[in-house]
C-alpha cells in the first residue's frame, strides 16, 4: 500500500495492527491524529518494534497522568505573535504549520498537530514575518511545527528568503522527520530552496538506527550535497532506545549518514506519554555505560525543559562506568 496511512482500520488493513483493536482505538484516533508513511510501514512490516511504538496508536494515550500536562514546553506565554515562540533572546521559533508527514505517539505538541494543518493564513505569516524583522536581538531563526519540510517548495523558499534577507538574522535551523519518515519529499525542487545564503541547519528527527534505511541515505547525501549541515535529536523512549546497545547503534547509524548527534531530550510530559517515560537518573546511567565506547563525534547533549517555559538544561555528563 504506498500511501500514508491515517486511521486505525487502515492500519489493521495493511496488517500493521490487529484488528480486533481498532474499535478500542477509535476514542485514540478521535483525539491525536495518526498518520504512517509508506517508508514506516514497511520499517513495522519488517519487525522493528522500536519503529512501532513510536507511530502505531495505543489505548493507553487517553490516559493522563497528573504530571502530565497539554503544553508541556510552555510555547503559549512566549507566544508574541501567532506561529512565534520567544523563549531564549538571540532565536526564536517559527511554525509556520502543524501539520507532519507522520505524527508521534509521544509528541510534546500533540494536542495542537494535526492533518487539517495549522497553516497559518498569509496574513498570520507576514504577521510572524515582520515580528522576525522587527526584532533585531534575535540571530536564529527555526522552523518547526508541525514539519516545515512538508510545505510546498516554493512556499518554503519563501519563507527562509524572507528570513536570510533580515541583517540582523545570522542562522536558520529547521526541524523534520521528512529525511527518515518520508525521504522521498527531498526532490530537486526542495533542495534547490535549501540554500537561501545564510547558514542552514537542519535538525533530523530519529530515535531507532533501523529509521536510517536506503532512502534515509540517499536524502541525507542528497541535503548534504547541497550544503545543509545535518544534526540530529532524538527523545530517549521506554522501549525504543532505553538500552545501550539501542543508543550506540543510533547514534553510530547518523554518523554514518552525516548527521551529528546533537540533542538526545528528556521526554516531554505531553498527556498520555507515560508509557515512553524513562526517568532522568535511568537515561544518565544508560549513558555512562557508552563513555568510551563511542567517539565524542557520536556524543549527543542530554537535556530537560524546565518548569514553565524556562527553556532547556543539560543533564549532566555521566562518568564511565
Amino acid at each position: 500500500m504506498n500511501r500514508t496511512l491515517r486511521s486505525a482500520g487502515e492500519l489493521a488493513a495493511a496488517g500493521l495492527l490487529p484488528p480486533e483493536a481498532v474499535a478500542a482505538l477509535a476514542p485514540v484516533e478521535a483525539r491525536y491524529a495518526v498518520a504512517v508513511t509508506p517508508e514506516v510501514a514497511a520499517l513495522i512490516r519488517a519487525g522493528h518494534a522500536d519503529v512501532a511504538r513510536q507511530y502505531l496508536p495505543d489505548p493507553s494515550e487517553l490516559l493522563t497522568a497528573p504530571h502530565e500536562r497539554g503544553d508541556p514546553t510552555a510555547d503559549a506565554p512566549f507566544t508574541p505573535v501567532k506561529g512565534v515562540v520567544h523563549r531564549y533572546p538571540d532565536r526564536a521559533l517559527l511554525k509556520p504549520l502543524l501539520a507532519c508527514p507522520v505524527y508521534c505517539r509521544f509528541c510534546f505538541r500533540r494536542e495542537a498537530v494535526g492533518p487539517d494543518g495549522g497553516l497559518l493564513s498569509e496574513a498570520e505569516l507576514e504577521a510572524a514575518l515582520d515580528w522576525f524583522a522587527r526584532t533585531p536581538g534575535v540571530r536564529e531563526a527555526i522552523l518547526t511545527g508541525g514539519d516545515p519540510l512538508i510545505l510546498s517548495p516554493r512556499r518554503l523558499g519563501r519563507i527562509l528568503g524572507r528570513l536570510a534577507a533580515l541583517p540582523h538574522i545570522e542562522v536558520l535551523r529547521i526541524h523534520s522527520r521528512v529525511p527518515v519518515a518520508d525521504p522521498g519529499r527531498v526532490t530537486e525542487a526542495l533542495l534547490g530552496v535549501l540554500e537561501p545564503g545564510k547558514p542552514l541547519y537542519l535538525c533530523v528527527h530519529a530515535n531507532a538506527a533501523a529509521e536510517f534505511t536506503p532512502a534515509a541515505g540517499a536524502a541525507l547525501r542528497a541535503l548534504h550535497a547541497a550544503g545543509v549541515v545535518l544534526l540530529g535529536q532524538s527523545v530517549l523512549l521506554r522501549g525504543v532506545n532505553d538500552s545501550p546497545e539501542a543508543l550506540e547503534a543510533l547514534f553510530r547509524a547518523m554518523l554514518r549518514h552525516r548527521v551529528k548527534p546533537y540533542y538526545l531530550h528528556q521526554l516531554d510530559p505531553a498527556p498520555g506519554t507515560a508509557r515512553f517515560a524513562v526517568p532522568v537518573e535511568e537515561g544518565l546511567a544508560l549513558l555512562a555505560r557508552l563513555r568510551g565506547r563511542v567517539t565524542g563525534l557520536a556524543w549527543p547533549t542530554y537535556v530537560q525543559e524546565r518548569p514553565e517555559g524556562a527553556g532547556k538544561f543539560p543533564l549532566g555528563m555521566p562518568a564511565m562506568q
